[in-house]
């Protein structure tokens, strides 16, 4: 399995997910289609060998490019379009939590739900079941030591979601939906000052302008402070305990950085 992240207007990410064992790929969030497009040639991938569409959630910038990237492929190609709603535009699939799909002949798809920055957000978890490697799109859900704001959701789903993925093996690398990091880094160090992961990424972020995909579920326990609720620096800084009141105290603090 190869991931490979492409970037879209000022901050966005996409991707191309290449199951080499058939030379088939899935695109993910194609806001730019020509770009995708161009992409997949690059990586040898036939249009013919398209595997799939995966639409994170419906937010322009996001779902966007999904009916251009669609009539770039030859008129035979019937490629399912995968959404949490039809709100995606070209989105022909809707899944909801559990489901799952392949990628080629050694990549398995699982869909979570993940509701809050919309209802139909869906965080996708990949694995290449020959080498074992895992990943997880989690389109505005989960950023590299944030989250997404709560547009169409509660703290509380917010917490569910970013519990669900919390669960998810410790070594499957995170693939966002924007270039955060450093913002987020920055929020959390406010949050825990002391925190040491917490400092290293935010060096990291400072030289590197693409941190998605080189860091982990495991690593957001260390680092994230929307996962990290129970931590005498998360409560004394919300002057919260409970963790759905401390989730929506720091999304607020986030907001108004």
């Amino acid at each position: 399995m190869r991931i490979l992240p492409y970037q879209a207007r000022s901050d966005n990410w996409m991707y191309l997910v290449i199951d080499d064992a058939t030379s088939s790929a899935a695109v993910v969030d194609p806001y730019d289609a020509d770009k995708i497009g161009k992409a997949l040639k690059e990586n040898n991938v036939k249009a013919s060998r398209a595997a799939a569409l995966i639409t994170t959630h419906h937010h322009n910038d996001h779902s966007g490019g999904n009916e251009k990237f669609l009539s770039l492929l030859p008129t035979h190609i019937q490629l399912k379009a995968y959404g949490g709603s039809t709100q995606g535009p070209g989105t022909n699939t809707v899944v909801k939590d559990g489901d799952t799909f392949k990628i080629g002949q050694d990549i398995d798809v699982r869909c979570l739900h993940t509701p809050c920055h919309t209802q139909d957000s869906i965080c996708f978890f990949v694995e290449d079941k020959k080498t074992g490697e895992r990943g997880v799109f989690t389109g505005d859900t989960l950023f590299l030591a944030g989250c997404g704001r709560y547009f169409e959701g509660t703290a509380e789903e917010m917490h569910t979601a970013l519990t669900k993925l919390s669960k998810l093996p410790d070594d499957t690398k995170v693939w966002n939906g924007h270039e955060y990091t450093k913002g987020s880094a920055a929020f959390g160090l406010k949050i825990e000052p002391d925190n040491k992961a917490l400092q290293g990424l935010l060096a990291k972020a400072k030289t590197d302008s693409c941190t998605t995909g080189k860091s982990t579920i495991g690593d957001e326990k260390k680092w994230n402070v929307f996962m990290r609720l129970d931590t005498p620096e998360a409560k004394k800084a919300t002057g919260e305990t409970d963790p759905i009141k401390v989730i929506g105290k720091l999304r607020e603090m986030k907001n108004a950085m």
